[in-house]
């Protein structure tokens, strides 16, 4: 089986920890070796689905929690937003859950849907569980082999 470090954060469902999420996104990405850009997607990504989870998961309630799971690999980061706190069964979840489908009734994951092709777009690949709450499940591909040595650089020497 593949190895990688597993990190989990739960923060109240408040819009005023979506920040400290943010923060933590851009360190773990930064140490991986996504580019600025890169980075910044994955926190504009990681955001729109913790907003959505603050904004709908908890109408009534003020305790509610949004837990958050960073998987790292050696060649892509997987981002985990669940709006049901508790802790996450990596393996489990990701047997159960299935590729998001533009078909899909956005009112059935949750009112802010456009959220959703937000992320959509700016990660490689989204997955959602919406059987209890809503989780969504991100991941972003480190491209770093891609680039030819000429190809994106000012000057020839390194």
């Amino acid at each position: 089986m593949e190895s990688f470090d597993f990190i989990e954060m739960k923060v109240p469902a408040r819009a005023e920890y979506v920040g400290v999420v943010r923060l933590s996104t851009s360190g773990i990405a930064n140490r991986m070796g996504f580019s600025y850009e890169e980075i910044e997607d994955l926190k504009v990504a990681i955001s729109e689905a913790l907003s959505n989870a603050t904004e709908h998961a908890y109408k009534t309630e003020d305790d509610g929690e949004v837990t958050i799971g960073f998987g790292v690999y050696q060649d892509r980061l997987e981002v985990m937003v669940a709006d049901r706190g508790g802790s996450f069964d990596l393996q489990k979840i990701k047997k159960d859950i299935g590729p998001y489908e533009n078909n899909q009734s956005i009112e059935d994951l949750r009112e802010g849907g456009f959220g959703l092709f937000l992320i959509e777009a700016l990660m490689d690949k989204v997955e959602i569980k919406n059987d209890y709450g809503v989780i969504v499940l991100m991941t972003k591909y480190l491209h770093e082999n891609e680039v030819d040595i000429n190809d994106d650089q000012i000057s020839t020497t390194q």
